[in-house]
């Protein structure tokens, strides 16, 4: 065998290599987009089921400097909660008037100093210390800038409390003021990814991932884990520590929580970075404990996890594909351009069923040509996680300053 042959013959492997881990990833992809259309014929808890207790609540709400959005979900809050719950609004190294405002709500406001370990995760880790002397049944977790759907905070509470699982609500955004082409674009992704595919995975029966807000925890399952950490993505690997130590996340799809897509490029290269990182380091952990512990509910979490940002799926199918057609006259197997163009379809297949149950509204029908030109505007952002993955948060306020945070822990969803 000559020097040509062998290339040719390690091209065909590395393309059939390809072809299968996109396998893996897209028909996961198709599965769940598929369920989330069909009808919901589990049994759910019922409102007798859960009105039978009320267990205590404490809404922690982790805010660095919020002084120009706390003050919505504080009044969205102030008609929800009874006598007996909790807010405590963690002022993390805030430098605006978070803390002042939380306070003129009458909620439970502590302020956190740390130049060294800031981010959501610490915050979040101070609350629950703060909390350790008179622990709640219920510990629920919201980003400052949400909003909550009238009603859903005690459903959510009692199916924590009952199950004795992590509960996600369905988070949500909404569009910007003045929407750009790539809006429409990023909030029929992040639709995919926090409504279409749990609801999928929910429909088979099947845990999901934490979402960053909206979050509901017994005390004794969250009590169990460490929330001080500087992983890009803390809420995806609770979820994880979670599932693993037999606590895998429920889906509620009744309760809602609506935030807004106000997402720098800083913002976005940090999320897609963190999960990535995630993804290759946690999906063998899932795998091993699947197999370990002989349950099939880690295996398909580590294949829901395995599914790469929607656009970067796009992107590797679109890279395999141009290989295989530009390669095929020096002899490449004819079978592959035929298997990638099959998996191409399921993708778009995906795409549709999501836009079309789900997705219409927010993105019509004339919209969908911004997506190859949203695709070439994340192709840097990818290549840059080969070259030098992001580590720092550089977060972006409410009116546009920056302020560098070394630990990236503002969980929104990774697009």
């Amino acid at each position: 065998m000559d020097i040509a042959q062998f290339s040719i013959l390690l091209l065909n492997l590395g393309l059939f290599g390809a072809i299968l881990l996109l396998a893996i990833t897209i028909s996961s992809l198709l599965v769940e987009c598929v369920f989330a259309v069909l009808p919901d014929r589990q049994s759910n808890l019922t409102e007798d089921d859960t009105q039978n207790y009320q267990p205590t609540i404490a809404i922690l709400v982790p805010a660095h400097n919020e002084a120009d959005g706390i003050q919505n979900l504080l009044t969205n809050l102030a008609s929800q909660i009874i006598e007996g719950d909790r807010v405590i609004v963690i002022a993390d190294n805030c430098t605006d008037r978070t803390a002042e405002i939380a306070k003129e709500y009458g909620v439970e406001v502590i302020e956190r100093k740390n130049r060294q370990l800031r981010g959501k995760g610490f915050a979040l880790d101070h609350g629950m210390k703060f909390l350790e002397s008179d622990p709640p049944d219920v510990v629920i977790i919201l980003d400052a800038d949400c909003i909550v759907r009238k009603g859903s905070i005690h459903k959510l509470s009692r199916m924590a409390f009952l199950t004795g699982n992590p509960v996600q609500a369905l988070y949500l955004i909404e569009l910007p003021e003045h929407p750009k082409f790539k809006d429409f674009v990023s909030t029929l992704a992040f639709t995919v990814k926090n409504l279409v595919r749990p609801i999928g995975l929910k429909r088979l029966n099947l845990p999901c991932f934490l979402t960053g807000t909206g979050m509901a925890f017994s005390w004794s399952t969250i009590n169990k884990v460490s929330l001080a950490n500087d992983n890009l993505v803390e809420d995806m690997q609770l979820s994880i520590d979670l599932a693993i130590a037999g606590h895998p996340t429920m889906l509620c799809p009744d309760v809602k929580v609506v935030g807004r897509e106000n997402v720098t490029k800083n913002q976005r290269t940090r999320w897609e970075h963190g999960h990535l990182k995630t993804l290759l380091s946690q999906v063998p952990r899932l795998i091993k404990a699947s197999i370990s512990k002989k349950r099939l509910d880690l295996l398909t979490l580590s294949l829901d996890l395995a599914v790469p940002p929607l656009s970067l799926l796009v992107v590797l199918w679109g890279v395999a594909i141009t290989i295989s057609m530009i390669c095929l006259p020096m002899g490449v197997n004819g079978l592959i351009p035929y298997v990638l163009a099959i998996e191409g379809l399921m993708i778009f297949c995906s795409i549709l069923i999501a836009w079309i149950k789900f997705g219409y509204k927010n993105l019509p029908l004339r919209l969908l040509i911004a997506i190859p030109f949203y695709l070439l505007w994340k192709i840097p952002l990818y290549f840059a996680f080969l070259i030098r993955p992001q580590t720092e948060w550089i977060r972006t306020d409410r009116k546009g300053d920056t302020t560098d945070i070394r630990t990236v822990n503002d969980s929104k969803a990774r697009i």
